[in-house]
């Protein structure tokens, strides 16, 4: 499994979901035809992504389509040569994991199903539709029930088990010798039942935009119907994933609710259009094979509901429908002078009845699917590129510091193939403020042969054309594209570059969240937090090592007071012992950091040796003043609670930092300009993924904390706090199951990622055996009393020291039989002995044949050992980077080209990395200076970047001063 391909970076990304969060460009209406009109970036949006709902009724008109196409593909069916599936499930326990994992002796090669399908020739890229129109033209009346093909396509057929209704479903059939609830029989292959059916698979869709394997794909659709979170599943279900990372699963997740939105908005547009009467055959097959929004938008604009609708609709009302269509069909037979009425408008002369019929050949090229496909297919072997330049308005009357931000934009072009993420949003926000014009410039060449391919080889009429009749179809070819194709590719380039840069970006500001907050913890030190400032003082908290509140106090060292302050300074770490401290890097931060460091090279805190680290305070005046921080701190001034959150992001970043909204920690990049929905369900799922994996300690985590473990929400979260404050510490996993609101399917997310201090438990344990022995001798009345207000008797509530691990319930019948193979015991969990215990007997019989002994997966297995092997009090965030703790400082006026310096990544870019070195301005390393050879090969990366909290030791290679903006070399990652 591990040495199959993993998911390649995706060239082709989905659309967004909502109208509201598309950019403005794609809401086109029926006027937009008329006219190509400017285009614009959306504002900030704040919309909730609409999700379909289940078991909703099926539109009968696409049922009744399709039928057809199931009744025919049946007869076919014959011929096919398929592997037998129709085994009893007993039979199949060897074979469980192949019904959606490629074969052993196909590793490397292309994953393949039971029923696999004949190869085909590979389909056209996902943004084109698939297959030809039926032709609208001959007939209107019957709908295209068939998926049309392209070129010479062979068309996918399907098994006869496709179509029986009298077999279940696909299920994870759970057993005590399975308990992982493994795939045990699936039905079709990869294919999955969606709510709403469309001419396209919704499993091969998403496998073609996110350049995963289908029977991955197929698995995850199922995985997440059945409400699995992505740290479960990332954790627990990686056979069935082909161990894919967090991240890729939720670029998965949200190109399947994408895809899903554009099919419920085509259903419900054609609902639409069939109560209205529009809906004809052609616009239904159409409709249905539509992938995005933006060719649903293409095909619906004529449909919709205006004030004078196109001019090909105001053509066809006054009757000039049947001289188009005559105009390709049968030429000779046509005479326009007929048509022509005197009285009436728009037909009144020979001119007005020819521009009405090229009106109608012009909409009907236009939403021709052969015509898009030949336009898109020569646009992407044709140069195009997207220009800006200094907006004529702006340049009179603007902001000239605002102006001057866009300087490298105000003469700016290049390829929409190379183009950058970080330029197009930087485009799109100068378009915003009306500083900058765009446009997309497609060669003329391609117009051209596009015009001349209409006309000799789509359009060419069959019979001969008269020059003047010849003249109306070039004009209606050139009309066509230059009124509603060139404007449809513009927001279609505009729409796909923009929804990959705002996709990067959020994907950059989740990497760089998980970075920061898996930040390793400075563990056992008292800290002294503080928060500066000049007019109202530097705000002092000092809290122990288990995050008490010790001690809170104001001192004003910026306002000629600083040796009167420093005594009291001195006297408060001396008091608590304090060496460290903790300074915040908002206002005052490095006139703050020099009274420090002055102090610290004089060594005036002796016998204590203080060090200090700047932190960032981003988000810590927000979180002062919500209703959290009142709750948790209610006697503390705001300004003073802002200094113990600066303190308690050192001591432990990730419990302080889930108090803070993700989006004000400051480490994104144009995280205001992209759609906010989008941004915010990517930052909430990677808050759960790094508190899910690093695990709580259930007895003394704090609700904040507990809400963001998969699977767990705040109510969720405050019935555990509530039952733990009424029976007391939670003793075992199985105990979570009786607190309100948390049923199987919860339990089930969470229980893997929920911890027990063994120690802890066992005291509690003993001291309750002692309260219920002198409790022995209570009247029977009274004793029934004290079991009624007990949930369950002591005797279940035993400790299980397979609850300190990473280890799921589900999987305990396979550690305790592995632990008894290889003769260990549950109470040396973490210990040595278990170690050696375990490493002899995968060395002999190897970690495959281990896995087969015990029935179960290498995967489950791997967790297991993972589980029993790590020493208590295991925190996967030590392998992470630690503050950087200094004594002295460097000023910006120091800094010299080559001088080496060591510093701290603050924040990483698709352009480049800024590194804290302690002057006051982070500087910017470069991404070309970013190479593989100069990173750490010890740490495993996700990608070729740093991330936020790494050390690196970097050389100056130019510092600008009136710009005040440095450049460096990185030498090497610490």
């Amino acid at each position: 499994m591990s040495s199959l391909p993993r998911r390649v970076k995706s060239e082709a990304k989905a659309h967004t979901s909502e109208d509201d969060e598309l950019p403005s460009f794609l809401n086109s209406s029926s006027e937009s035809e008329e006219e190509e009109e400017e285009w614009e970036p959306k504002g900030k949006t704040t919309k909730r992504r609409q999700l379909p709902k289940k078991n909703e009724a099926k539109t009968k008109k696409v049922a009744a389509a399709r039928s057809a196409v199931a009744r025919k593909k049946v007869k076919k069916v014959a011929i096919k040569e398929e592997m037998d599936v129709s085994l009893p499930i007993a039979a199949a326990e060897d074979n469980r994991m192949q019904l959606l994992k490629p074969k052993e002796d196909d590793v490397g090669t292309k994953p393949k199903t039971l029923n696999q399908k004949p190869e085909v020739p590979k389909k056209m890229e996902i943004n084109s539709f698939h297959g030809k129109n039926a032709n609208c033209l001959e007939s209107d009346e019957k709908p295209s029930t068939s998926v049309p093909v392209v070129g010479n396509q062979v068309k996918h057929e399907k098994s006869e088990e496709d179509f029986l209704s009298d077999e279940p479903p696909f299920k994870k059939i759970k057993s005590t010798t399975c308990p992982e609830g493994k795939p045990v029989k699936n039905l079709g292959g990869n294919k999955v039942k969606e709510e709403f059916e469309m001419n396209w698979d919704i499993v091969q869709a998403l496998s073609e935009i996110t350049n995963v394997e289908p029977w991955v794909c197929a698995n995850l659709i199922r995985l997440f119907q059945e409400e699995n979170t992505i740290p479960f599943i990332a954790r627990y279900r990686k056979e069935l994933i082909n161990n894919l990372e967090a991240d890729a699963l939720r670029e998965v997740q949200q190109t399947l609710e994408e895809l899903r939105t554009v099919a419920k908005k085509t259903h419900t547009m054609i609902q639409k259009l069939k109560k209205e009467g529009k809906l004809s055959g052609c616009l239904l097959t159409a409709l249905l094979n539509c992938r995005t929004l933006e060719e649903l938008d293409h095909v619906s604009a004529p449909y919709k509901t205006g004030s004078k609708g196109t001019k090909a609709q105001r053509a066809k009302q006054l009757g000039l429908e049947p001289a188009a269509l005559s105009l390709l069909q049968s030429p000779m037979e046509l005479n326009l002078f007929s048509y022509i009425r005197p009285n009436t408008k728009g037909l009144s002369t020979i001119q007005e009845v020819e521009a009405g019929v090229q009106h109608i050949l012009a909409d009907i090229f236009a939403k021709d699917k052969d015509t898009l496909d030949f336009i898109r297919k020569l646009c992407q072997q044709r140069y195009i590129c997207i220009q800006s330049t200094l907006a004529k308005v702006s340049s009179k009357s603007g902001n000239e510091k605002d102006i001057d931000k866009f300087q490298l934009y105000h003469e700016f072009s290049c390829n929409i193939k190379n183009i950058q993420h970080h330029q197009i949003l930087a485009i799109n926000r100068g378009e915003n403020l009306k500083i900058l014009t765009v446009k997309v410039n497609i060669p003329d060449g391609v117009k051209n042969e596009f015009c001349w391919w209409c006309v000799n080889e789509r359009w060419r009429p069959k019979q001969f054309l008269k020059p003047e009749l010849m003249k109306i179809l070039r004009n209606s070819v050139e009309d066509a594209y230059k009124r509603l194709i060139y404007p449809l590719l513009c927001r279609e380039f505009r729409s796909k570059l923009t929804s990959d840069a705002e996709k990067e970006s959020v994907m950059m500001f989740g990497r760089n969240l998980r970075q920061l907050l898996l930040t390793s913890p400075v563990r056992g030190r008292t800290l002294m937090g503080v928060d500066p400032g000049y007019k109202h003082g530097c705000k002092l908290a000092i809290i122990s090592p288990t995050s008490q509140i010790l001690h809170t106090d104001v001192v004003y060292l910026h306002s000629g007071q600083g040796f009167r302050e420093a005594e009291k300074i001195k006297r408060l770490l001396l008091q608590h012992n304090c060496s460290t401290v903790v300074i915040g890097n908002g206002t005052a931060c490095r006139e703050t950091e020099a009274y420090f460091a002055d102090l610290i090279m004089k060594k005036y805190f002796a016998p204590l040796d203080v060090v200090y680290c700047i932190v960032s305070e981003a988000g810590a005046s927000i979180y002062s003043v919500s209703p959290e921080a009142s709750k948790e701190m209610p006697d503390l001034d705001p300004n003073l609670r802002s200094a113990v959150s600066i303190a308690r992001r050192v001591q432990d970043p990730l419990a302080e930092l889930v108090k803070i909204e993700p989006k004000h920690i400051g480490v994104g990049m144009y995280q205001h300009d992209v759609s906010q929905t989008l941004l915010k369900a990517t930052l909430d799922s990677v808050v759960e993924e790094c508190v899910s994996f690093v695990g709580v300690d259930i007895n003394i985590c704090s609700e904040i904390l507990l809400r963001h473990i998969a699977g767990l929400n705040a109510n969720r979260a405050k019935n555990i706090i509530e039952w733990r404050e009424k029976n007391g510490p939670f003793i075992n996993r199985e105990q979570l199951k009786e607190v309100k609101g948390l049923g199987p399917k919860s339990f089930q997310q969470c229980a893997g990622f929920i911890r027990f201090n063994q120690e802890y438990i066992k005291t509690f344990c003993s001291s309750k055996k002692t309260e219920l022995g002198s409790h022995a001798l209570l009247t029977k009345a009274g004793a029934q009393g004290k079991k009624k207000s007990k949930p369950t008797p002591f005797a279940s509530q035993e400790p299980n020291p397979l609850d300190q691990t990473c280890i799921h319930p589900e999987s305990y019948n396979i550690a305790m039989r592995f632990l008894s193979f290889i003769g260990g015991n549950a109470n040396d969990i973490g210990k040595s002995d278990m170690q050696q215990k375990v490493n002899a007997v995968i060395q002999k019989e190897g970690l495959e044949g281990t896995a087969k002994r015990l029935n179960t997966t290498v995967h489950t297995l791997q967790l297991i050992i993972d589980g029993l092997t790590q020493p208590e009090g295991f925190d996967i965030r030590t392998d992470f980077d630690k503050p950087d703790f200094k004594r002295s400082i460097v000023c910006f006026e120091d800094l010299s080209v080559g001088a080496v310096l060591t510093g701290k990544v603050e924040n990483a870019t698709p352009f480049g990395v800024f590194v804290d070195i302690g002057v006051g301005k982070a500087g910017l390393i470069p991404v070309r200076n970013i190479t593989e050879a100069k990173l750490s090969k010890v740490k495993k990366r996700r990608s070729l970047g740093l991330g936020p909290g790494e050390r690196v030791e970097v050389k100056v290679l130019n510092v600008d001063v009136p710009r005040l903006r440095i450049t460096l070399d990185l030498i090497r990652v610490l």
